[in-house]
């Protein structure tokens, strides 16, 4: 049931941790692909102590990062659970050096800083002996070499009772994880294209965990049955359909990896989060603790960065929706709920005026996001019987280039309108 509070918040930060970090490869798809074996990649419970593992030190940092909201991976694909879950003995609390349950802290440091809870949660389960036991309608009559053995039975061997057991035990931890840490803000599912809506009875699982978490938002992967879109890695250039979510790394892997070191600049940041702003979009921003707990250096710098861009124009970011259509500024631009406000983003220095085109509305202010300097503006190109408004200039002084993107403010007197109209001739 999507909530007020996840339009408003603009900002999340995901967190992929687990035992993938300890050889620093791909979270669950090192041995799904046959990059590692099985029992290689499982080797690495051995290793992962968490032994510097501080959620207060992330919250503090995400809240100063501009964040809202966070989400951890509770569960990933290869089915080691962060907690001390009772449904089978595949943890780090049973099976690695940590010894102990992972998200309890983590939900007590993002609430002590007012940030909301968010649990990733895979749908699929790798490890599960239960899990590879069918085939979705379109996979039916697929070769077994063309299937991953640890996604699908092989061809005349289903067993619908032994998928009957998977989804027991798939209901059992999703009731720990909606039960047992108190409220859940988000849930957010990942794996659910190896098996269709029927297999998965996704109608009923969305029925179960609103019966538990009333007022929990649900992500799009759901076979049909969540609150907004999902979109990943790939930067949306028109704004998906409803309410939505760009989730992205910050280098170019989820979770730790030893070789990738290609993070993105803050300012090559800062330009993302502007443009999905811009959108109507939130932004989920991943980072890859090392497996004691602490983060990559490279990353925290990245949110410190982000967290003096946010908070510095957080009137133009918080609670607002998409702006201008395209073509009246070339840029992102956010408004006020209640149109009277227009928030203009851009990453160039100005040689000397910023001009917008098509806006109508009296302008009764115009000023800078940050240092509220006023500008000098003024109409040109229009007449009182056009219905073209003309395009509006503002001046402005090169000592508020803002390093990483800039913001200038235009309140009017009301809601303002905007006009596509090709002119009279």
């Amino acid at each position: 049931m999507m909530q007020d509070w996840f339009l408003d918040a603009k900002l999340g930060i995901f967190i992929h941790h687990g035992i993938y970090a300890v050889d620093g490869i791909d979270e669950s798809w090192a041995f799904f692909n046959g990059k590692v074996s099985y029992e290689d990649y499982m080797a690495q419970l051995d290793g992962f102590t968490a032994s510097k593992y501080d959620p207060d030190a992330w919250a503090d940092l995400f809240k100063r990062a501009g964040a809202r909201y966070a989400v951890l991976t509770t569960k990933h694909h290869d089915g080691v659970a962060l907690w001390d879950t009772k449904a089978n003995d595949l943890s780090v609390v049973k099976k690695t050096p940590a010894g102990r349950d992972l998200i309890t802290p983590y939900v007590d440091a993002l609430r002590k800083n007012d940030l909301r809870v968010g649990f990733y949660f895979s749908q699929l389960d790798w490890s599960h002996p239960d899990y590879a036991t069918l085939r979705p309608e379109r996979h039916k009559d697929d070769p077994d070499e063309s299937l991953n053995r640890f996604a699908y039975a092989r061809k005349g061997k289903e067993d619908p009772a032994r998928w009957e057991n998977f989804l027991r035990f798939h209901r059992a931890q999703l009731k720990e994880l909606c039960t047992e840490f108190g409220k859940v803000d988000l849930l957010w599912f990942d794996g659910d294209w190896e098996r269709d809506e029927r297999q998965f009875k996704m109608k009923e699982l969305r029925d179960e965990l609103h019966f538990m978490q009333p007022e929990v938002v649900i992500n799009s992967r759901m076979l049909g049955y969540g609150d907004y879109a999902t979109p990943e890695q790939g930067q949306p250039v028109v704004a998906p359909d409803g309410p939505w979510e760009f989730c992205v790394t910050i280098n170019d892997s989820w979770g730790y990896q030893v070789q990738d070191k290609n993070h993105k600049s803050t300012r090559q940041i800062v330009r993302m989060c502007a443009e999905c702003f811009g959108l109507g979009g939130n932004v989920l921003l991943d980072i890859g603790p090392y497996e004691d707990g602490s983060l990559q250096p490279e990353q925290t710098e990245r949110l410190e960065g982000l967290g003096r861009w946010m908070n510095k124009h957080a009137d133009a970011i918080y609670g607002t929706v998409a702006g201008l259509p395209a073509g009246l500024f070339y840029g992102p631009s956010t408004q006020s709920k209640d149109g009277k406000e227009l928030n203009l983003f851009f990453f160039d220095r100005p040689i000397d005026q910023v001009v917008t085109r098509g806006i109508k509305g009296k302008v009764k202010r115009v000023s800078v996001v940050g240092s509220g300097r006023e500008l000098a503006h003024r109409r040109i190109g229009s007449a009182d019987w056009c219905e073209v408004p003309g395009n509006l200039y503002i001046d402005f002084p090169a000592d508020e280039v803002d390093q990483d993107c800039t913001v200038v403010k235009v309140e009017f007197e009301e809601s303002f309108s905007t006009s596509l109209s090709p002119g009279r001739s």
